[in-house]
């Protein structure tokens, strides 16, 4: 007697949805994988929601309008670059206004009220119109394949060497800028960081007499609590656990809470009490969406605003090639000659990115190097990006919730990501010369400069010099040599 199959059920709910959006098993991943990724990646970054609109705004100084105005289009902007990076791309790759850049940004905008004598607001949006003509013209190369066309000139040495560049570049933010802890009642204005002053002073009783019993006592909770992450993230790791890289930085939260409960005798969620969720909408339409202040812009002068849509275009292309490559890379992403699959609809949408950026009234948004900690959670395709953009849309009425995450759990996850990432270099070719002296440089100069963009254009550079003088100029494209000389214009001519 034949037994007849039974039909099978038809799936119901997201998942098979996502399946055929994201292709999750052509990609070795499933929906909780991704959105694990998603989460963590979101924890690492979230502190650019409130940091960059503190940076645009002088930390509000210039009204609180202002601030919320760029508050909200942190979240939105970002949130749609992620969304084209998700469903055009399909890669995890997060996005949001680009930190250097938005400092960068921040002087323009100050130089432009010195100049002309308009507002701060009003020279705001004048500079905002930069941010949008670099935009369109992101788009356009993207859209003739001109940026591809880049990511392809630069040296398979030099591609290789981004990963592990950007490794040190992570370990050194966990370490330093992201922990910087300020000591303002002993009389210090300026931060002190964990591997400089921790690690660096001569004894702890000259740390403690420099940084105050308050300072002190946080800078220890502090170190404590990204190391007990660290390893706790490793102890996972090892074990196979899915998402160890988000449960490390949830238990590295508890112990600073808890540290901050009991010895330095403080509520860590005081921030909390009386924190309005209301997304400040009016604020926004007021000061930065859609206002373009074209004829602020026209007296900013030709010369100088070619120059610096110039400067911004070199820097946030480099930074979102150099992130692309190098995370891809980490995540096995690459072909044989290290070139991404999608490339083109990947920098297509960090071109959408930045004119939504420009649009709802905030500086360059590019990919953020953050996004490797996501990728080693197990993120592969764009449902990644998607929980990321999803939950930097949520923080317009979550912000204080997502404000109490301590930076040093944040530090464990980004010291880890760092780690693995290094494990690239033994890919380079050691023997060669010309690729030892361009990656050697980007290894210090990416940490230290802080720009992804700038270290490559150090490694190019090198790579193009040594080249010529060793007698195989031939042997670089027309391309290497034209990017090199636009970074020695950059460097050392741009105004």
């Amino acid at each position: 007697m034949s037994v007849r199959a039974l039909p099978k059920q038809k799936e119901e709910g997201f998942i098979p949805v996502f399946e055929k959006v994201f292709k999750l098993k052509e990609n070795n991943t499933t929906v909780r994988t991704e959105l694990i990724a998603g989460l963590t990646t979101f924890m690492t970054m979230a502190y650019i929601i409130a940091l960059n609109p503190n940076l645009l705004t002088g930390f509000g100084a210039e009204g609180q309008n202002l601030w919320n105005g760029v508050f909200m289009a942190t979240c939105i902007a970002s949130a749609l670059g992620m969304f084209c990076m998700a469903f055009l791309a399909n890669k995890p790759f997060a996005m949001a206004p680009g930190m250097g850049l938005n400092s960068f940004f921040a002087v323009v905008v100050g130089n432009v009220a010195a100049m002309t004598g308009m507002s701060y607001v009003a020279s705001f949006q004048a500079s905002l119109v930069i941010i949008l003509v670099e935009g369109i013209v992101f788009l356009v190369l993207s859209l003739f394949n001109v940026r591809e066309k880049i990511v392809e000139a630069i040296p398979l040495g030099i591609r290789l060497g981004i990963s592990p560049a950007i490794g040190l570049m992570l370990m050194n933010i966990g370490l330093g800028s992201n922990v910087g802890i300020y000591a303002e009642g002993n009389g210090y204005t300026t931060p002190f960081y964990v591997m400089r002053d921790f690690f660096g002073s001569l004894t702890p009783g000259v740390l403690k007499n420099n940084m105050g019993d308050a300072g002190y006592a946080v800078m220890v909770l502090t170190v404590v609590t990204m190391f007990v992450g660290l390893f706790a993230i490793i102890g996972m790791s090892r074990k196979g656990v899915k998402g160890s890289v988000l449960y490390g930085m949830l238990i590295a939260s508890v112990i600073y809470w808890a540290g901050e409960a009991v010895f330095l005798k403080e509520n860590p969620f005081a921030s909390l009490t009386g924190a309005s969720f209301v997304p400040p909408f009016a604020d926004m339409a007021e000061t930065t969406l859609f206002k373009f202040n074209f004829a602020g812009f026209a007296e900013i002068g030709w010369f100088t605003a070619v120059t610096l849509v110039i400067t911004f275009c070199i820097i946030d292309m480099f930074d979102t090639i150099g992130t692309l490559v190098g995370t891809a890379s980490r995540a096995g992403m690459v072909d044989a000659e290290g070139n991404m699959p999608n490339m083109k609809e990947a920098l297509l949408s960090d071109a959408i990115g930045t004119l939504a950026g420009a649009c709802t009234g905030t500086s360059t948004v590019t990919t953020f190097v953050e996004s490797a900690s996501g990728v080693e959670a197990g993120g592969r395709t764009g449902l990644t990006a998607l929980t990321t953009g999803v939950l930097f849309l949520a923080c317009m009425f979550i912000a204080p919730i997502a404000a109490v995450i301590p930076a040093a759990a944040t530090s464990s996850a980004l010291i880890y990501v760092g780690i693995l990432m290094l494990m690239g270099l033994k890919k380079i070719n050691f023997d060669k010369i010309d690729q030892v002296v361009p990656v050697g440089l980007m290894l210090i100069g990416m940490p230290i400069s802080g720009s992804i963009g700038h270290a490559i254009g150090i490694g190019l550079v090198s790579y193009t010099v040594m080249k010529v003088f060793s007698g195989k100029a031939k042997e670089v494209s027309i391309l290497t040599y034209a990017i090199s000389l636009l970074f020695l214009v950059k460097f050392f001519l741009a105004v």
